[in-house]
C-alpha cells in the first residue's frame, strides 16, 4: 500500500501548507537532540567540578548514547505498539523526566542515570521524527528534506554553545536542563494537537529482547574501556564489546523480530555497507564530541562559550553541506558518499593535529572540515541503506492503513 501511496508523481514542493505544522513539529523534535548535545557538551566540565566525576566524564556520555541507542533502536516498534502519536509524546515525557534527573542531581552518579533516561527519550524522539520524514515524504524527496531539517542544527550550532556558555558563566548549568524540560512539555503539547490520532498493534511489535541485551552490554563494555586505568584491560572490554555487537547481528539473522534489516551484517547489501559505514565514520570522530570542550578549555584556557563554539564548527559544516547538497539526484549517491568519506578522514587527521597543537582557529577550521563530510554524505547513505532494506523492514510500512491514509490526504 505504500509503494501505492508514492506511485503518482508527487509534489515537487518540499512543505506545502497542509505539511508545514508537522514539519515545523519535525523540527522541533530534531532540535532537542541537536541543542542538548551541543548545550551539554559545553557545559560537563562546569558539571564535574561541581559534583565531582572527572575520572567518569565517559560514563555521562556512555549513559546518554547507550539510552538513544536502545530508545533509537526500539522506536519503530514502540509506533506500532502504541500508535506513532502516543508513541512520540511518550518519548517526549520520559526526555523531560531525564532533564529533571540531571538538574536535580546532587553527585555524579545521579547524574548519570538522568543522562541515561535523557538518551532514552530523546534517542526515540529523534528515531520517531526521522520515521514520520521517511513516511510524509516520497523516497525522491528525503535529501531535501535532511537537508532543510540540518537547518535546525544549523540553529543549534548557533545557539547551543551560547545557551551552554551563559549557564556555565553564570554557575546555573543546572538551569540549561531545567529549559529543556519545559522545551520538551512545549514538544508533548504540539504532538498531541497536530499529529493524528493512530491505533497501535501491539500483535506486530514485539521487542527483541536479546538483540537489544546484547547491544546493552556491548556498548556497556564498550564505554567501561574509555574509564578503566589498565591499558589491557580497556583492550578486552573493548574487545568483549566488538564480540557481543557480532553475537547481535547474528541473532538479529535468525530471528523473525529483528532489531535492524536482516542484512544489517551482509556487506554485499547497500543496507549493510551503509550501516557499517555510518557506524565507522562516526566511531572515528565521535571523541571529538564528547571530550574536545573539555580539552579545550583546558589546554587552551578558553571558556565554556568559545569551546563550545569551536566544537560547533562541526555541526556548522555538517549543516552547510547537507543544505548545499540536498538536491542532488539519486545517480549521484556514490559519488557524494565516497567524496564525504574522504573529506571525514581529512578532517578527522587535521583534528587530530590542531587540537593539542593548533590555535582555536586551525582547531575549527578542522572541525569544520570534518562537519562537512558528514554534510556531503549522511543523507545519500541513509537513502542507500533505508531503500535497500527490504520493504517488509521499513518501520513505515508498518503504519496501520489509516495514518496511511492520514499521510496520503496530507501529500496530495
Amino acid at each position: 500500500m505504500w509503494r501505492a501511496m508514492i506511485a503518482p508523481a508527487p509534489s515537487t514542493r518540499l512543505i506545502d501548507k497542509a505539511l508545514a505544522p508537522r514539519f515545523a513539529l519535525l523540527c522541533l523534535g530534531i532540535w532537542l537532540n541537536a541543542a542538548d548535545t551541543l548545550v551539554t557538551a559545553t557545559i560537563m566540565p562546569s558539571v564535574a567540578r561541581d559534583i565531582g566525576g572527572h575520572a567518569y566524564f565517559g560514563w555521562s556520555v556512555a549513559a546518554y548514547l547507550t539510552g538513544s541507542i536502545v530508545a533509537g533502536a526500539c522506536s519503530g516498534k514502540l509506533s506500532l505498539a502504541l500508535g506513532l502519536r502516543r508513541a512520540t509524546a511518550f518519548s517526549g515525557l520520559v526526555y523531560a523526566i531525564g532533564c529533571a534527573m540531571s538538574a536535580l542531581a546532587p553527585e555524579f552518579v545521579t547524574f548519570i542515570l538522568g543522562r541515561l533516561v535523557q538518551g532514552l527519550g530523546a534517542g526515540a524522539v529523534v528515531a520517531l521524527c526521522y520515521v514520520a520524514i521517511t513516511a510524509l515524504f516520497p523516497e525522491s524527496l528525503w535529501p531535501r528534506v535532511y537537508g532543510a531539517v540540518a537547518g535546525v542544527w544549523g540553529a543549534a550550532t548557533l545557539l547551543g554553545p551560547t545557551l551552554g556558555g551563559l549557564f556555565a558563566a553564570a554557575g546555573f548549568w543546572r538551569g540549561a536542563f531545567w529549559m529543556f524540560v519545559v522545551q520538551a512539555i512545549v514538544f508533548i503539547g504540539a504532538v498531541v494537537v497536530m499529529l493524528p490520532a493512530d491505533k497501535g498493534d501491539v500483535a506486530r511489535s514485539r521487542v527483541p529482547v536479546p538483540q537489544l541485551a546484547l547491544l546493552v552490554l556491548a556498548v556497556s563494555l564498550i564505554g567501561a574501556a574509555g574509564v578503566v586505568a589498565s591499558p589491557r584491560l580497556a583492550v578486552s572490554l573493548a574487545l568483549g564489546g566488538a564480540v557481543g555487537m557480532a553475537a547481535m547481528l547474528a541473532v538479529n539473522a535468525r530471528t523473525h523480530d529483528r532489531l535492524l534489516p536482516k542484512s544489517a551484517a551482509d556487506l554485499s547489501t547497500a543496507t549493510g555497507l551503509g550501516l557499517l559505514t555510518i557506524f565507522s565514520t562516526e566511531a572515528a570522530v565521535i571523541g571529538f564530541t564528547v571530550y574536545g570542550p573539555a580539552f579545550i578549555q583546558a589546554q587552551h584556557q578558553a571558556s565554556p562559550l568559545l569551546a563550545g563554539y569551536v566544537v560547533g564548527a562541526i555541526a556548522a559544516g555538517w549543516t552547510l553541506c547537507a543544505i548545499l547538497v540536498g538536491k542532488v539526484p539519486a545517480e549521484r549517491d556514490g559519488r557524494f558518499v565516497r567524496t564525504g568519506v574522504v573529506v571525514i578522514l581529512l578532517g578527522a587527521l587535521a583534528s587530530a593535529w590542531a587540537t593539542p597543537r593548533g590555535t582555536l582557529t586551525e582547531i575549527a577550521l578542522a572541525l569544520t572540515v570534518m562537519g562537512a563530510g558528514f554534510g556531503l554524505c549522511h543523507a545519500f547513505i541513509a537513502r542507500r541503506t533505508i531503500g535497500g532494506a527490504p520493504a517488509d523492514e521499513h518501520a513505515q510500512r508498518k503504519l496501520d492503513d489509516d495514518l496511511e491514509q492520514d499521510y496520503q490526504r496530507t501529500l496530495y
